[in-house]
Parts: C-alpha cells; structure tokens; sequence
C-alpha cells in the first residue's frame, strides 16, 4: 500500500471528531489530502486539520449540514476550489434520534433519512463529475450494525443505515463500470463521544463487551483501517460490499 494513495483528495463528512477524524488522520499516513467537513465543533475541525497538516499533507475544514441537500453544491465547489478534485468521497456523518421507533416524530425521522442516506447519494451524484473522466474514484459510507439487527432505541439511525446499505449495492453495481468503486464499513459498538449520548450507554456497553469475542470495544482507528484499505488498489476486487468490522459482535 506503500504511495498507493499519495497526494489523492478525500472528502470526509463528519470528519471533526470520532470516526471520520480517525480515517482522515490514517489517509493522511498514506499522503492522501483531506476536505474536512464538519457541522458546529469549528475548534474540533480545526484541531483536526492542524494534526493533519502535520503529517504533512494538505487539509482544510468545510462547515456543511450535509442533510441540507441543497448545500451540496457549495460544498463539492469549495472542496474543488481548494484541492482541485475529489478523488475518494467518505460518507461518516450520521444523526438521529435515540427512541422507539413507534415513538418517532416525523421531524425526526427525516432528519435520519436526510444525513444518514439521501445525503449519501446526493454526495455521490455530485461527485461523479469529477471522477467519471479519469475513470476512477472511491466512494465509502460508515453503516452500522443497527442497519440489520434490533437495537433498542436505535430505530432511527439504524433504519436509515438499511436504506443506505441498499444505496452502496446499487451504487456498486452502477458505477464499477465506469471505474468507481463503491463500498461501506459497518462497526459494532465504537467508543466515540456520539454514542455516550445513547440512552444507558454504560449498561449496553457492558452487555456487548461480554458478547463481543475479541474482548473489547471497538476504537474509530480499528474502522479508520478498514476504511483506508477499501480506498487502496489492494482492495479492487471488492464491490458493493458492507464489511462488517465488529470484534465478532455479529457472529453472537
């Protein structure tokens, strides 16, 4: 994988914190230059290019509700402005409502849909510009297990994780013709300040220790590596795919 990436552009939503900033920060170990989106922490987003740009590669923050689909154009066009293209598109921002489902609001429900989903295709819609003339891009988005398993009060997100599950197989079957690879990464419980916000947390961090075989919960860098190897040539022959990098949750 050595240079495989080198001064390549990627455009990460929610890449401030957790997750997203964790796959920048290893992209930017491979050379890969970094659009930093993110939606309020301005000092999280900037701390992030800072460690970014000290490893040496170029990166820039982009303040973006991305569940505003309308915003989508200003954005690809600032990124484009600063970097010049976009070559890898990471979809990691996720929102959503921690409740039953029965008791959801509609509101709600499409603030889930919106970011979790529609912004995923609106996102790489517009990106197609740019990468159907060199015949060449990766597209990733962040699911979860929520997407195809029962999880309390997790209806919201996990709903709109199916639907986006479902956008990556159609995606991946579309686009590989034209050279552009699509494919998503699915973690079990990943210790990120976002899901402290989850109702209980420490109960149900505590039930999915015991039920999860490699012993421990999961970290943003184990879903950073997984991420960084589906954007590598090494990785070409995987299309459409959801890997599910979980400690073995999945397997209980």
């Amino acid at each position: 994988m050595v240079n495989s990436l080198k001064d390549k552009v990627a455009l990460i939503t929610g890449a401030s914190r957790g997750i997203g900033k964790a796959t920048a920060l290893r992209l930017a170990e491979e050379g890969v230059h970094i659009a930093v989106n993110y939606l309020q922490n301005e000092d999280a987003a900037k701390k992030t290019v800072a460690e970014l740009q000290a490893k040496g590669v170029k990166a820039a923050v982009f303040q973006t509700n991305v569940g505003d689909l309308d915003a989508h154009d200003a954005l690809l066009a600032a990124v484009v402005k600063t970097f010049g293209t976009i070559d890898i598109l990471i979809h990691n921002a996720a929102l959503g409502a921690f409740k039953p489902v029965h008791r959801l609001k509609m509101n709600q429900w499409d603030l889930s849909m919106n970011i979790n989903a529609k912004a995923f295709l609106s996102l790489a819609q517009k990106v197609l510009p740019l990468m159907e003339p060199k015949k060449e891009g990766t597209i990733i988005a962040i699911s979860s297990l929520g997407s195809h398993r029962f999880i309390p009060n997790y209806g919201a997100i996990g709903i709109s994780k199916a639907a986006l599950e479902s956008l990556i197989r159609y995606l991946g079957v579309e686009l590989m013709p034209k050279g552009i690879r699509v494919n998503g990464v699915s973690g079990g419980l990943v210790d990120t300040d976002a899901l402290k916000a989850f109702p209980f947390f420490d109960t149900f961090k505590t039930e999915v220790l015991k039920r999860t075989p490699a012993g421990r919960i999961g970290k943003p860098e184990d879903l950073a590596r997984v991420v960084t190897f589906l954007c590598s040539p090494e990785s070409s022959w995987i299309v459409g795919q959801v890997l599910i990098a979980d400690g073995g949750l999945s397997l209980i």
